[in-house]
Formats: C-alpha cells, sequence, structure tokens
C-alpha cells in the first residue's frame, strides 16, 4: 500500500468512523509506516486540507527528499513542535484531535496549545487496525527479511562448535545477514548456550561453547524497515538421547501450530495446539511464554498468539510461531519462524536448518 494509500486508509478509520476532525501521528514506526521516511518528528492529518510532516533539521533534507508527497515542514532548533502545530489546530477548526501515542511532556505541551479549544484522545489502536494486515509490497519485503535471516543461521549452523564464544557466533551471524542485504538486525541477537539456553532472552556472552551444549539461536534482520524472526536450537557436537527426545517434541508442536496458522483462528487456540503436545510430553510448566507475536516494521507488533489472546488470524497478519522448553540448570530448546497467515495454508517466511546435530 503506497504511502498516501495508507494515509486515506487511517482518514477513513479516524474520520468517517471515528468522527475526529485531525490526527496527529507521533510514534516513529507509524510516521515510517504512512511517509516512507523514518526521520520525520510527526505528521498532521487534517480532515480537511493538506497533510504536514514536520522535522528537525537533523532529518530536513532526508525527510524532503524521500517523503514526496507530503508537504514538509522545517522545525528549527529552538522550536518546540508544538509551537509549529498549535495555530494550525485554530485554522483548522479542530474540535476533536486524535494522537497514535504521547508521552506526558508532548502532552502538556499539546493540552496549552489546545487551550481548551478541542478534545484530545489517543487512538492508537487505529494505526494497529492498518500496520497488522500486511499489503503485498510488504510481504515481499518480509520475505527479503527471512531470507537474509536464514542466511545468519546458516552462518550459526556453520560456526557453532565447542571453543567458540557466543559471541564471534553472533558477529558471524550478523555479518552475514549484513553481506546479503541486511539493514541491521531486528532485535538484540539470542546466541545462548549450555545452562543459558534455559533463558529466552539470554543474548550473547563470553562463554566458550562446550562440546554437547544446547545452543538455542534466535536473530532476526531488518529490510527496509521491516523485521523477520527465526530460532533454531543446535547441538554443538552429537546430541544425546534427551536432546533428541526434546527436540522432536519442539520440532512436533512447532509443526502442529504452523498448521493451525490460518485466517479465523483464534490466537489463543493457535497457542493450546503447540502447548498441548508440550503438555502431553510432560513439560507444560517448562514452555513460559506464548506461543507467537506480530512482526514488521516492530519485532513485537499484534495480533498475539497466547493462552489469553483475544485476537482472532486474517490473511495478511504475519506472526512469529515459537514454542519452547527451557529446563533451570540443565538447558533450553526452541524452533521458531516468521509465518505470513493465509486463508488454506499460510506461508514460512523463514525455513530450513531444522537439524539438532552440528558435528562437524
Amino acid at each position: 500500500m503506497k504511502t498516501l494509500k495508507k494515509v486515506e486508509a487511517l482518514k477513513q478509520l479516524a474520520f468517517e468512523k471515528k468522527h475526529f476532525d485531525a490526527f496527529l501521528v507521533l510514534n516513529e514506526y507509524n510516521l515510517g509506516y504512512l511517509t516512507g521516511t523514518p526521520g520525520a518528528t510527526c505528521l498532521l492529518i487534517p480532515k480537511k486540507g493538506d497533510c504536514t510532516l514536520y522535522s528537525y533539521g537533523v532529518n530536513y533534507d532526508q525527510t524532503k527528499a524521500e517523503a514526496k508527497d507530503f508537504k514538509v515542514e522545517l522545525v528549527r532548533r529552538n522550536e518546540k513542535i508544538t509551537d509549529k502545530i498549535g495555530p494550525q489546530f485554530k485554522t483548522l477548526k479542530i474540535k476533536k484531535l486524535a494522537t497514535d501515542s504521547i508521552s506526558y511532556d508532548i502532552y502538556k505541551q499539546l493540552a496549552k496549545a489546545l487551550r481548551g479549544q478541542a478534545r484530545l484522545k489517543v487512538q492508537g489502536n487505529l494505526m494497529w487496525q492498518l500496520r497488522k494486515v500486511k499489503d503485498e509490497e510488504e510481504q515481499k519485503l518480509m520475505r527479503k527479511a527471512g531470507e537474509i535471516t536464514v542466511a545468519g543461521m546458516k552462518a550459526a549452523y556453520e560456526t557453532i562448535r565447542p571453543g567458540v564464544t557466543e559471541i564471534d557466533v553472533g558477529a558471524e551471524i550478523e555479518y552475514a545477514m549484513r553481506k546479503k542485504g541486511g539493514y541491521g538486525t531486528a532485535f538484540e541477537t539470542i546466541v545462548a548456550s549450555g545452562i543459558r539456553s534455559a533463558y529466552p532472552h539470554g543474548g550473547c556472552a563470553q562463554r566458550a561453547i562446550k562440546k554437547g551444549d544446547l545452543v538455542v539461536v534466535d536473530i532476526g534482520s531488518r529490510y527496509t524497515y521491516y523485521c523477520s524472526d527465526m530460532t533454531r536450537t543446535f547441538v554443538a557436537g552429537k546430541p544425546i538421547d534427551k536432546q533428541k527426545k526434546l527436540y522432536e517434541i519442539m520440532k512436533l508442536a512447532q509443526e502442529k501450530a504452523y498448521h493451525a496458522i490460518k485466517a479465523k483462528a483464534k490466537g489463543k487456540d493457535v497457542d493450546q495446539v503447540a502447548r498441548k503436545v508440550i503438555e502431553k510430553a510432560g513439560y507444560g510448566e517448562n514452555f513460559n511464554h506464548g506461543l507467537g507475536h506480530g512482526v514488521g516494521r516492530e519485532i513485537h507488533e499484534p495480533p498475539v498468539l497466547g493462552p489469553t489472546s483475544k485476537d482472532r488470524l486474517v490473511s495478511g497478519n504475519v506472526v512469529s510461531n515459537e514454542p519452547g522448553i527451557y529446563i533451570a540448570g540443565y538447558g533450553g530448546i526452541r524452533i521458531e519462524d516468521t509465518v505470513l497467515v493465509r486463508k488454506l495454508v499460510s506461508e514460512k517466511l523463514t525455513d530450513g536448518f531444522y537439524s539438532l546435530d552440528t558435528a562437524k
């Protein structure tokens, strides 16, 4: 969906359905989504009249060059953003103003600028209604992000061996993703080995990987501001029977959940598909997080796949599918893919490297 079409879609939600007079976009991810440029400060969308994009000097030239569909105004170093947009409220006769998000300081400044002439209401859910369904162009970008992430996982598989540190593995992963065209990591790279593999968000440490260690690798690349998310678990060497058993449980749970991910499915029901497999195997208490989350311009977005989720999937959602078993003092196993939701058979945007064995 091109930028102006996205703005028109927001207008329909905010003005025709909610009857606001203007929408003020302040969240950086929403700004990038609507305008195609990452450096703007805010976007004022009136019900009548032209949209205005505001940018401080440090990003002004980039904003003008990249946001060609918008009128761009410079905010000087000694100006407050509310000083720039405040006069517009009276000119545009704004009585009901919506915003996607707001800090306390900006709220105080806006309240002063509005001077009781207009009501302000936070309506971040309107942006999520748009962002959680990816159009064809976004899907294309996320496929590329997934392809880049798979290249990072290949580097992990080839690098993991006894004696190599987690940080060294992480460096090889990130280098491979950059070489493949990645814009940077979607989140902090995780290479957690040994007992640290039982920490779902273990990051990377200076720990040297030991022979027989479980190694959880959770990585993601950005591509033109869109994210991917992928986890695999390896053994530094030949896996033992317990490790194989845990891995097969996890593989079955993840595969069953994948086949349950489709349009109209409830997020809590998909979570239960994986959770029942793990519970039946006797490890229910060791699966201590939800099955997945939405992925897009941010690594964590709606919809949610979890026990208390109220979301229902629709075609065009992109979600993670990441069951895990974590045993304190022993280690953990997680398998994760980024999945594009379809009506019948959903599409994995990350795939491959489902082997536990890394013995060289």
